[in-house]
């Protein structure tokens, strides 16, 4: 089977559900992937921010090999000491107290809506305030909190108690809390609206909020998590006290899972039956975790993706004053950045995939870069270079 043969076979048998790029990859190895017909690209994507450590990387391989000789799944009914191992390790990095395993972001944000809910279910509170173009996932109760028009449109109605107020505006997020709210939910990073930071004043605000009304402060961490942001979590380079958070993407290190972490006395209100999931924290999946958060929440690791994100920026800056007007801004965190071009964006995109290169573009004018956090400097001048030389071209 070629290709072309393949992108056949998957437009008769899988839903049309992506807007997919026509090639077929095969084979991934570090920063770089291969498609059927032997094509190699610098993957500037990284899974959307899942593959921290590059496409196949040696320490998960070899704990996911060894795992799966000994047990891949035992339910929740028992215990198992790799998602114990692991519990703790993301207990003791984010400073709370509890962690529920899942296997995305969607389920890891459900987690949290829902436990917001039960710790607000004796005094009433149960509204969830979040912020316009803010993404928590595709699920009904994620959904309702994504406040963006495309994605909730065709599924009304939707869940009662949501509300969104503009990111940076505190007086209107001051405005929407009312007695039964429950917990007011952000990115300090919004990834897939566009790589949106604000202020250091906005989340000190948002915080007094939370403490001046008695309201939860729930941080989506599923992309900004795992080091993306150059800490363990993208809330420790504000200085944020969140309730609770919700982790997926890279913790899995390529393998799919998802977590939400939440504070000893906010996590006491799930009790058994009130949430779970048959496939979440299997010792498959936390093995994988556990080999991937050995690397990717260590110190110097760390500051080796804050010096390459500074690096990256400052390369796309000078790009920009050498193009006169092809590049508007170039904004990010550690390895989660975007380019804003006066350009088509998609168009970019294209030219950069025929050159070798995979980058993500957001509506008409952003490219998300999330790539492998073990990218290196070397890499990341390729990327640079071939960015410059598609701009000159338009």
């Amino acid at each position: 089977m070629n290709m072309q043969e393949c992108i056949a076979q998957g437009e008769q048998y899988v839903m049309n559900t992506y807007k997919r790029l026509p090639i077929v990859l095969e084979k991934g190895e570090g920063c770089f992937v291969w498609d059927m017909d032997g094509n190699k690209y610098l993957d500037m994507v990284a899974g959307i921010a899942v593959n921290g450590l590059g496409h196949s990387p040696k320490i998960v391989v070899e704990a996911i090999q060894k795992q799966a000789e000994i047990m891949m799944h035992c339910s929740n009914l028992y215990w198992n000491k790799e998602q114990n191992a692991l519990a703790e390790v993301l207990v003791k990095k984010s400073g709370l107290g509890k962690t529920f395993f899942c296997n995305s972001g969607a389920e890891a944000n459900e987690a949290a809506i829902k436990l917001a809910r039960k710790w607000g279910l004796d005094k009433g509170k149960y509204e969830i305030i979040s912020l316009v173009k803010s993404f928590h996932g595709r699920t009904l109760g994620a959904l309702a909190a994504t406040a963006q028009e495309k994605y909730q449109k065709s599924f009304r109605p939707l869940p009662e108690g949501f509300k969104a107020v503009p990111a940076g505006d505190l007086a209107a997020m001051e405005s929407a809390i009312t007695p039964q709210t429950a917990a007011i939910m952000i990115e300090v990073v919004q990834g897939e609206g566009g790589v949106n930071i604000q202020p250091q004043s906005y989340y000190d605000g948002v915080q007094k909020l939370c403490e001046k009304y008695g309201v939860l402060l729930i941080v989506d961490e599923v992309q900004t998590g795992m080091g993306r942001t150059g800490r363990c979590f993208g809330f420790q380079n504000f200085g944020l006290k969140p309730d609770i958070i919700s982790l997926a993407k890279a913790l899995g290190g390529g393998f799919p899972m998802g977590a939400m972490v939440a504070k000893d006395e906010i996590a006491q209100y799930f009790q058994p039956g009130d949430h779970a999931t048959t496939f979440g924290g299997t010792p498959l999946a936390c093995a994988a975790g556990l080999a991937a958060t050995s690397v990717l929440l260590d110190d110097k690791f760390l500051a080796e993706v804050r010096e390459k994100g500074e690096y990256l920026r400052s390369q796309a800056k000078a790009l920009g004053e050498k193009l006169h007007g092809k590049i508007s801004d170039v904004r990010g965190l550690g390895l989660i950045d975007a380019i804003e071009l006066t350009v088509s964006a998609p168009e970019v995109s294209q030219k950069m995939l025929e050159k070798g290169i995979l980058v993500n573009s957001i509506g008409e004018h952003i490219l998300r870069l999330v790539p492998p956090l073990v990218i290196t400097k070397e890499e990341l001048d390729i990327f640079i270079n071939t960015l410059s030389e598609v701009l000159r071209e338009m």
